[in-house]
């Protein structure tokens, strides 16, 4: 596909690089262009109620329903942590893609691994930029897009500046509406 001529090849990517003595680590969080698997695995839970004549009644204020939802919501951000990092081939030690309830292990797989809290929100903040468009990248995009639009406009081989009207004669006669014609 291509948009404006420009090919789009697949999902937004953000590369982080962190230091370690002589070497680096790189980390590459990918998009993750939906939820569904999660949604699929995890559904959202479902509030407790009531039934009454004018039909169910949820409770979405119930503790236990808070609760659950909470916990939904540590492992929707769990996935799309362990799911942007893919690209980075990284071998957890206690997180299984295939088992949710090890998801929300990878702080600890970090932590264990001698990743400084520093070094960790900088990661989560690599994966959150990946799945993000804000105003700052809105007005870089911008800017690029406008100096190319610049740049090409200063490189035409046509005039710069608009050609005075000039008259050379009469104007010419619309053979529609003249007899003499």
């Amino acid at each position: 596909m291509k948009i404006g001529g420009v090919p789009i090849n697949g999902p937004h990517e953000e590369i982080l690089v962190l230091p370690r003595g002589d070497s680096q680590i790189v980390i590459r969080a990918r998009a993750v262009l939906d939820l569904d698997s999660f949604d699929a695995i995890c559904p959202e839970p479902k509030p407790p109620g009531k039934l009454t004549k004018d039909g169910f009644i949820p409770n979405k204020e119930d503790e236990s329903y808070q609760q659950a939802i909470a916990r939904h919501n540590e492992k929707r951000i769990a996935y799309l942590v362990i799911r942007s990092l893919e690209p980075s081939n990284i071998e957890w030690d206690t997180v299984d893609m295939a088992n949710p309830k090890t998801w929300t292990n990878y702080m600890n797989d970090f932590r264990n691994a001698g990743f400084s809290s520093v070094e960790i929100n900088r990661i989560v903040a690599t994966v959150m930029a990946a799945n993000a468009l804000d105003e700052s990248k809105l007005e870089q995009a911008r800017k690029v897009f406008l100096r190319g639009q610049a740049q090409a406009r200063n490189e035409s081989s046509g005039q710069r500046i608009e050609q005075p009207t000039t008259l050379s004669g009469e104007p010419a006669r619309d053979s529609a509406s003249d007899p003499q014609v």
